[in-house]
This record gives structure tokens, sequence and C-alpha cells, in this order.
């Protein structure tokens, strides 16, 4: 039997008679990580563990998100216009997994139908409910909220 690699050893004891254990530096590819978090990766959170985590208690009002990636075709520009204009905007990745994500409140559900119109063929549009991915969202949940448009 071969003995498995792992971490460097220091067979020195300390005072209590444990084993002193160095983790080597291929180990750590994480050396400059900040204490806190950044405002984006806040954001980024799911908002049950924003409230876990940061006691967030705020009653944000409903809402409707659409992610949706880059797409071929004269619509795109006026699509991810039409996401900046959103309540709560944001765009992740590069390249080719870049994802645009616009959250829209009940005052907004003309600007959401429009957008929809829009980005609702692309393939991997998503529809979040609060957040949340949830059932029939796009065949329940989006004609539900166009009923807000007067």
């Amino acid at each position: 039997m071969s003995k498995s690699s792992g971490p460097p050893v220091d067979t020195s004891q300390d005072d209590g008679g444990a084993l002193n254990y160095r983790p080597s530096d291929r180990f750590w590819p994480y050396a400059d990580v900040s204490e806190e978090p950044s405002s984006d990766e806040l954001a980024r959170l799911d908002p049950n563990l924003r409230k876990i985590l940061l006691g967030d208690s705020a009653d944000r009002p409903f809402s409707v998100t659409l992610v949706f990636p880059v797409f071929e075709g004269p619509h795109c520009e006026r699509a991810v216009e039409l996401a900046r204009a959103s309540t709560e905007y944001r765009s992740t990745g590069t390249g080719l997994a870049l994802r645009h994500r616009a959250r829209f409140v009940p005052s907004q559900a003309l600007d959401l139908r429009t957008l929809f119109e829009l980005v609702g063929p692309v393939e991997s549009c998503e529809v979040l409910i609060d957040d949340r991915p949830v059932p029939y969202a796009r065949e329940l949940w989006l004609p539900l909220f166009w009923f807000l448009i007067r």
C-alpha cells in the first residue's frame, strides 16, 4: 500500500501534545480574500440567506425578475436598455456567460411585459418571483402581474 500524500506535517508537538499541521500553499488558492463581502456579493445573496446572515428583515415589495443572456438578433440592444431601466439591474459573467438580471415591481408591469416580449423567446430566459424560481412563473405569475397594467 502506498501512502497518500497530504499536507506537510510538522511533527513537533505543542504544549498540549497535539501535532502541529502546516498546510501547503498549493491548497490555499484564495490568499487575498477580503474579510467583508462586497456590495455586489451581498446583492447576489439569496433572500433567505440574506435574512439569516444579515438579519435583513426589510419587507421588499413583490417583484418579478427576468434573467437572460446576450442573444442574437436586433432586439438584444433594446432588451438591455429596458433591463437597465428596471428597479434593480445587474449583469454577471463575461462573454458567452454574460447574464442580465432585471427586477421589476408592480408599478413597472408594462415595462416588464415589453421586456418579456423581447427576451421571452430566448431559450435560457428565466422568470423569478421575488428572486426565486417558482413553478409556472411564465404561465401563471407573469399574466397575473400584467393585470396591474392600467
